[in-house]
């Protein structure tokens, strides 16, 4: 080999070597730069859910619903559309853990008090009284429809003669339930133990409507009197809450 040869091949192998330190040689296909920024983040921060809280029972203010037991989760609602009068609409709620109230029946018709609503009610003055009260016993002249209230059958549950309209009233005590307005709760609803005294009235009743207004009762039609009935629970702790519309959203 010639001294010019030797020259040429050390000079060749000293430039690869350098092309190969530089970089030069190809880098494999979807290989980065080690000087390459990583893409920054186009995505907004998510903004947190928006808070839930239970339904509170509609219809009824804070006022009126401080009256309710701690333990209800059932409750009737019996809405007139003005204090004087004699016609209604009948809601049947439930509470549900972390949902509120929520409507499960109605709305109804039905009847009240010839006079209205009072929240001082007094024997024969033919208003419906006004409040928060248990729903803790039920009867009828009819069998028992599969209540869990307790029932009593009894023939008692009679009545005769017409209503303010002329209407007839017989049949209209088939199907009550007892509302816990000067009564003791437990009992029948034809007992007449008066805790308040007889001056203030009793015998206040969801009973089965006769197309006429009432004493000072509540009455729905025989079909919906079926369905409290079969519906209420007392492990619930149902109650009645009634009067007129702008009373209860106190």
């Amino acid at each position: 080999m010639t001294v010019r040869k030797a020259l040429a091949l050390v000079i060749g192998a000293v430039m690869c070597t350098g092309a190969l330190a530089t970089g030069c040689a190809r880098e494999p296909a979807g290989a980065s730069s080690q000087y390459a920024q990583a893409p920054a983040s186009s995505a907004a921060p998510r903004p947190a859910p928006p808070r839930s809280f239970p339904r509170p029972l509609p219809g009824v203010g804070p006022a009126v619903r401080e009256r309710l037991p701690a333990g209800t989760r059932q409750a009737v609602v019996v809405t007139g559309e003005t204090e004087d009068s004699s016609e209604a609409r009948v809601v049947l709620y439930e509470q549900y853990p972390g949902e509120g109230w929520r409507a499960v029946a109605g709305p109804w018709p039905a009847h009240n008090g010839l006079r209205g609503w009072t929240d001082d009610h007094e024997a024969g003055d033919l208003h419906t009284p006004i409040g928060v009260f248990g729903l803790s016993d039920a009867g009828g002249r009819l069998p028992d429809p599969g209540t869990l209230l307790p029932y009593d059958e009894d023939p008692a549950f009679s009545v005769s003669g017409t209503g303010y309209l002329g209407e007839p009233l017989e049949g209209s005590f088939d199907y009550v339930i007892a509302i816990d307005y000067n009564r003791v709760p437990g009992t029948t609803p034809l007992d007449k133990t008066r805790p308040l005294g007889e001056d203030k009235g009793g015998g206040v009743w969801l009973h089965v409507d006769h197309d006429g207004p009432t004493n000072a009762c509540v009455s729905l039609s025989e079909e919906h009197m079926r369905t409290l009935l079969t519906t209420l629970d007392p492990d619930k702790e149902p109650v009645v809450v009634m009067g007129p519309e702008e009373v209860l959203a106190r």
